[in-house]
């Protein structure tokens, strides 16, 4: 019998797949036989700035025309800043929303028709352990991740009907490009650490199963749901 995990055919696109966690979830599909197109602001082959309505689009028909078909939408684009709250002015937080938040709503949007005539459709959100809990002095990251959660739940209900599945991944402590400068070496880092029970931080590709599980058909009647990959730091009390 095939492998209800074999992605043989399908074309995946990973929005923010050119560094960190997408770039690894991209890889993994690619190796589990999809057609997986790195999408993001330093793709030279498939440009995106999901800010921009018009980019998205493009990328979507670019990707058409190329395979004729989109199975996968895997969102992974966002950044962060650390700043007290009472400091952070209406720009800050208005940019950040408009990429962690509202650049996947437009992705979803744009990608919608493509995914409904797949069949199977899939979408991918990448949230964050700030989608469940909160976090010093990062607030508008963690309120837009709470929102992509939000999202995730809302477009599996008013979706299922059309055959997309949507779901999401919730990330423990991942350095990448994104949060390096936060979590490694700092004070916060060590306790970051000190609150995970396995007592390190994850690997880029120690998320491609559970991404390859969503993205396929071992995923038929699973939608709505966060799987959280964070060596056990929401599950942990007291550690020591």
């Amino acid at each position: 019998m095939p492998s209800c995990f074999d992605l043989s055919g399908r074309a995946a696109v990973v929005i923010g797949g050119t560094s960190g966690i997408g770039r690894a979830i991209a890889t993994g599909l690619a190796e589990h036989g999809a057609h997986a197109i790195a999408a993001g602001r330093r793709s030279e082959e498939w440009p995106v700035d999901v800010t921009a309505r018009q980019s998205v689009d493009r990328l979507r028909d670019a990707v058409l025309d190329r395979f004729g078909r989109i199975d996968i939408l895997v969102n992974a684009a966002g950044y962060t800043f650390r700043q007290p709250t009472a400091e952070v002015c209406d720009r800050q937080w208005a940019d950040l929303i408009d990429t962690d938040l509202t650049g996947a709503l437009r992705t979803c949007q744009s990608f919608y028709a493509a995914l409904k005539a797949s069949g199977r459709g899939r979408i991918v959100n990448i949230a964050s352990l700030g989608s469940l809990v909160a976090f010093h002095e990062v607030t508008a990251y963690c309120a837009a991740k709470t929102g992509l959660l939000s999202l995730t739940r809302s477009l599996a209900v008013e979706w299922a009907r059309d055959g997309i599945s949507v779901n999401a991944i919730a990330p423990g402590l991942f350095p990448t490009e994104l949060n390096c400068s936060l979590i490694t070496g700092t004070p916060r880092g060590a306790e970051l650490l000190q609150r995970t029970p396995m007592a390190r931080f994850g690997r880029p590709e120690e998320l491609i199963g559970t991404a390859v599980l969503l993205a396929s058909d071992a995923a038929s009647f699973l939608t709505g749901q966060c799987i959280t990959v964070d060596g056990g730091f929401l599950a942990s009390g007291v550690n020591t």
